[in-house]
């Protein structure tokens, strides 16, 4: 065993946290709207792989061999993931002799695929939704069972497997109790597959029921990876709102605002989710004597350069215009300065009412006329689809596709995710229609309502 005191390990795994070494709590100074109040981040970074993930990987592969279905002639995991349970999976996996797949979002930041990739995990990109969507047509789930079905292939399932909010029960729980001296009445999390919320507020709630457990998630269509907004939540086999004694939802704006702050002014590196746990936890908790409040922090900032890039593009100006080359050639980078344009309008474009959840859609659904254009391929149509939408692939609508209704109709683009129906929103105005909404959260929304597709 390591002797946690010299920090003199035999392994790597020898430093997975628990009540004896724990991940440290600090302090929040400058950044909390609190005088009387104690808020401490809880810094999952801390873990031996990078993240809070580290405590489920581990404990799912140790469930896993413990009840015989890893080992021996299996040893390829496979996984969907928004990256941190990825990261963690796989270098558990190197250390034990596995190998690991995960299917994830192409929309994940780049940083985390390359570190996957670097790292030795079979990444597969799929059309998903950041945190991978129960019941999407093609996504990370669907995907992962699939590949799990092959002789050699485990899948630990970390949304439906009890060793998640297990791995909490049995380390984060406790190391929060020992580190406040018992002394902890708020605890709060961001949401995701809320495995790190249930467990841990099981242990906190039987150690003291006044613990008030408080949970934070994204608004819709929101760019925070990690978590998932209420929709994807219900979904979600351990989101236990019954629970929790309450929740909060934060926009994108507010948490990389917060995040700014907290490396500034805190000099705490934390993520836009740990920010937007924080966020929520000013909402929900008030400002009196003898409150001590631990708020998780899931992982640090430098896995997401690229969204901290987009959400905050006032820290990072645009380099200056170069001058015109003598023989006529400019030393500027048109193909950037349009890749730059077209992400400022799809930005706007998603930000506006022209993006609708369910509700919007259940609305222009009772009027007459109404007509959705499925701009997937065909072959992803075919799969499954709204019943009597049209598909017309994004790469159709350029020429004026025969099927386009006239310009007064109105329209509803979907794709899996609303990602590519987002881009074909703005062609289709670009061409003169007026009426054109874009379903957010695409199909993955339509089946989170108990809605059907039609196969063809």
């Amino acid at each position: 065993m390591g002797n946690h005191t010299l920090r003199n390990y035999e392994s790597m795994l020898e430093m997975l946290s628990d009540e004896d070494n724990p991940t440290p709590i600090v302090q929040l100074n400058k950044v909390t709207p609190y005088k009387h109040t104690k808020v401490y981040a809880k810094l999952e970074w801390y873990n031996p792989f990078g993240s809070v993930k580290d405590r489920v990987a581990a404990n799912l592969i140790r469930d896993a061999e413990e009840r015989g279905v890893l080992g021996g002639d299996t040893k390829h995991l496979v996984e969907p993931t928004s990256g941190g349970t990825g990261m963690g999976l796989v270098m558990v996996a190197n250390l034990k002799g596995y190998t690991l797949t995960t299917p994830l979002s192409s929309d994940i930041p780049q940083t985390k695929k390359t570190v996957l990739r670097f790292f030795g995990t079979d990444v597969i990109e799929l059309h998903d939704t950041l945190c991978p969507a129960p019941g999407a047509p093609e996504g990370a789930m669907v995907r992962a069972s699939d590949i799990a079905e092959q002789p050699g292939f485990h899948q630990l399932n970390q949304y439906k497997n009890p060793a998640n909010p297990e791995a909490h029960y049995r380390t984060t729980g406790p190391e929060i109790w020992k580190q406040t001296d018992g002394k902890v009445t708020h605890y709060v999390c961001g949401l995701g597959t809320c495995g790190t919320i249930t467990g841990t507020g099981r242990y906190l709630k039987e150690k003291n029921p006044d613990i008030k457990v408080l949970g934070v998630d994204p608004v819709e269509g929101h760019d925070i990876p990690g978590v998932r907004s209420k929709r994807q939540l219900m979904l979600t086999d351990f989101f236990h709102p019954d629970e929790y004694d309450g929740t909060e939802d934060i926009d994108n704006k507010e948490a990389y605002a917060l995040c700014a702050r907290l490396n500034r002014e805190e000099g705490i590196i934390a993520g836009p989710s740990s920010a937007m746990a924080l966020a929520g936890a000013f909402k929900m908790i008030p400002d009196e004597e003898g409150l001590v409040v631990v708020v998780i922090f899931p992982d640090n900032i430098f896995k997401y350069t690229d969204s901290v890039v987009k959400h905050l593009p006032e820290l990072f100006p645009a380099p200056e215009p170069q001058v015109a080359r003598s023989n006529g050639a400019s030393t500027g980078d048109a193909a950037s300065s349009e890749e730059l344009l077209l992400r400022a309008l799809l930005d706007n474009a998603r930000n506006s009412n022209d993006v609708i959840d369910m509700g919007g859609v259940e609305d222009l659904m009772d009027e007459d006329g109404t007509v959705f254009i499925d701009v997937r391929t065909p072959d992803e149509f075919a799969e499954g689809h709204i019943e009597d939408s049209i598909n017309i692939p994004e790469a159709d609508l350029k020429a004026g596709h025969e099927a386009l209704p006239d310009k007064d109709a109105t329209i509803i683009t979907v794709c899996n995710v609303g990602k590519v129906s987002l881009r074909s929103l703005l062609l289709l105005k670009a061409m003169g229609y007026k009426n054109v909404k874009n379903l957010m959260g695409g199909l993955g929304s339509w089946v989170a309502e108990g809605n059907m597709l039609e196969e063809s």
